[in-house]
C-alpha cells in the first residue's frame, strides 16, 4: 500500500510551531530575576501585603484581575493597560468596569523600577502578586515561573471572551479548553470564588423572575435565595448591594466548595459545576479534602499562567501605557 506523504509545507508548519512553543516554555523560569532583580519578589510581597492591610479587598480584586488578564491574550499584562483617544482597552469593556486594586501593581512597578530599572515585567509582577493574595489569605503556595513579556495590545471588544456568570458547563468546560485548561483546572480555579464579593447584578436573574414557572433559580437553596432577595430587592436602589462569594470570604478555603453541595453556590456557572456529571465529582473531592484542593489549585494557577506566554512584547516602564 502506497503511503502519501505531507507536503513540505506541512512539515514546516509543525517545525514553526514547534520552535514557537518551545520559545514559550524556555522564556519562563523560576529563577528568571535571580541575577538581574533578586529582591523582585520581596518587593512585589510587601507592596501586597501593605495594600491588603489597608484594604482586605485587594486580595479577591488582585487575584480576579490575574483572570481576567490571562483569558483574553494570555497572562501579557493587557488588562492594566489604560485607553486611549483612539482605543478603549480590556479595563474598560462591561465585564471589567468592576476590576478594581490597579493602583497595588503600578505601585510595586514603581518601586521595582527604582530598584531594577527596565527589568520585571508587569506582567510577571501581577502573577506574583496572585500567588502572593491566595498565600496570604491562607491558601496555597507554589512557585511562580518568571520572564514573560508585556503585551503592547488590549482592546475592550475582546472582554465578550471571559466567561459569563450565566454560562452552563459546557459552555465553560469550551472557554477553558480553548487556553488548553482541562476538566480539572475548570473546578479548581472555580475555586478562587473562594475570596471576594459580587453586586446583585451578576446573579439576580437567579432571584428575580427566573422563568415563567420559577421566580428563584430551582437549584438553589430556598433560604440562601429569600436572603438573596432581601439584599438584592427589585428594583435595586442600592449600587454597593450583594453577597460574598463564600461564607469564609477573606479566607481562601473549600468552603466555596461545600456551600455548592448546600446549593448556595452565587452564580448559574458555579452552581452548574454540581449539576453537571462531568464536574460534580470533582466538586465532591475538593468539598471533602482541602488540602488536594490547594494542590490542584496550585497546579492549574501555574498551568494558567503559562497561556499565552510570547517573547514578543516589551518590559513597560509603566503598567498602564505602552512604552
Amino acid at each position: 500500500m502506497a503511503f502519501l506523504l505531507p507536503k513540505p509545507n506541512f512539515f514546516s508548519a509543525i517545525f514553526l510551531l514547534l520552535l514557537m512553543l518551545s520559545m514559550s516554555e524556555a522564556s519562563l523560569d523560576v529563577h528568571y530575576y535571580h541575577q538581574t532583580c533578586p529582591q523582585a519578589e520581596k518587593i512585589i510581597f510587601e507592596t501586597v501585603l501593605h495594600a491588603s492591610m489597608n484594604d482586605p479587598k485587594v486580595p479577591a480584586r488582585i487575584l480576579r484581575m490575574f483572570f481576567h488578564d490571562c483569558f483574553i491574550r494570555g497572562c501579557d499584562a493587557s488588562v492594566l493597560l489604560d485607553s486611549t483617544p483612539g482605543n478603549q482597552a480590556e479595563k474598560d469593556g462591561p465585564p471589567n468596569i468592576s476590576l478594581a486594586a490597579f493602583y497595588v501593581i503600578e505601585d510595586a512597578k514603581t518601586k521595582l523600577e527604582m530598584s531594577c530599572p527596565e527589568t520585571v515585567s508587569c506582567a510577571d509582577i501581577l502573577a506574583i502578586a496572585a500567588r502572593d493574595v491566595v498565600a496570604m489569605s491562607r491558601g496555597p503556595y507554589w512557585n511562580v515561573l518568571k520572564g514573560r513579556k508585556d503585551g503592547r495590545v488590549s482592546k475592550a471588544s475582546e472582554t465578550i471572551n471571559l466567561p459569563a456568570p450565566t454560562f452552563n458547563v459546557t459552555q465553560i468546560i469550551q472557554s477553558f479548553a480553548q487556553r488548553g485548561l482541562g476538566l480539572k483546572d475548570l473546578v479548581a480555579l472555580s475555586g478562587g470564588h473562594s475570596l471576594g464579593f459580587s453586586h446583585c447584578s451578576s446573579f439576580e436573574a437567579r432571584i428575580h423572575n427566573f422563568s415563567s414557572v420559577h421566580d428563584i433559580d430551582p437549584v438553589m437553596n430556598t433560604k440562601f435565595a429569600e436572603n438573596l432577595k432581601k439584599k438584592c430587592p427589585k428594583p435595586n436602589r442600592d449600587r454597593n448591594a450583594g453577597e460574598f462569594l463564600d461564607s469564609t470570604a477573606s479566607i481562601f478555603d473549600n468552603d466555596y466548595y461545600i456551600r455548592l453541595i448546600a446549593g448556595e453556590g452565587l452564580f448559574g456557572s458555579d452552581q452548574a459545576l454540581l449539576n453537571d456529571y462531568r464536574t460534580r465529582w470533582i466538586v465532591e473531592s475538593f468539598a471533602k479534602d482541602q488540602p488536594l484542593f490547594f494542590r490542584e489549585f496550585a497546579a492549574s494557577m501555574a498551568k494558567l499562567g503559562n497561556v499565552g506566554v510570547t517573547e514578543n512584547g516589551e518590559v513597560r516602564l509603566k503598567c498602564q501605557a505602552v512604552n
